[in-house]
């Protein structure tokens, strides 16, 4: 049993399953009595047990230091941050790295609606998890 399989677990679901969907307010004007809704993403239960999995594995595993992801991210030379995630070659990092663009984008979701979306729609969260099932 691989020690990510907590996460790795999630391929097969990944591919079969839809992400969620964006919510744009179609009801209300704008108005100080109906103010518009920002648009947001409504995520399948997959995708929200999986966020709460990327937690407990970087509790469970201090070791990993997935709260540095920012400084993990750099030390492995991806600069751009999480914009440029899609361009690296993720079948050459090790799993801290790999852990950490994870964390990256599931903190980024804090601040910017749609970033787990994109991630999971380009096809980069499964090569992230198809790593770390092969270092796993």
């Amino acid at each position: 049993m691989s020690q990510f399989e907590i996460l790795t677990k999630y391929i097969p679901m990944l591919q079969e399953e839809r992400i969620g969907e964006w919510v744009i307010d179609q009801e209300n004007d704008g108005t100080a009595e109906r103010p518009i809704q920002m648009p947001f993403v409504h995520y399948s239960e997959t995708v929200r047990h999986f966020i709460e999995d990327v937690y407990i594995l970087a509790e469970q595993h201090q070791e990993l230091e997935l709260t540095r992801y920012r400084e993990i991210i750099k030390e492995n030379g991806i600069e751009g941050g999480l914009n440029d995630i899609e361009n690296v070659d993720i079948s050459n990092l090790n799993a801290q790295c790999v852990l950490a663009l994870i964390m990256g984008v599931v903190r980024a979701e804090r601040f910017c609606d749609g970033a787990i979306f994109n991630f999971f729609k380009n096809g980069t969260m499964l090569k992230c998890l198809e790593r770390l099932d092969c270092l796993g």
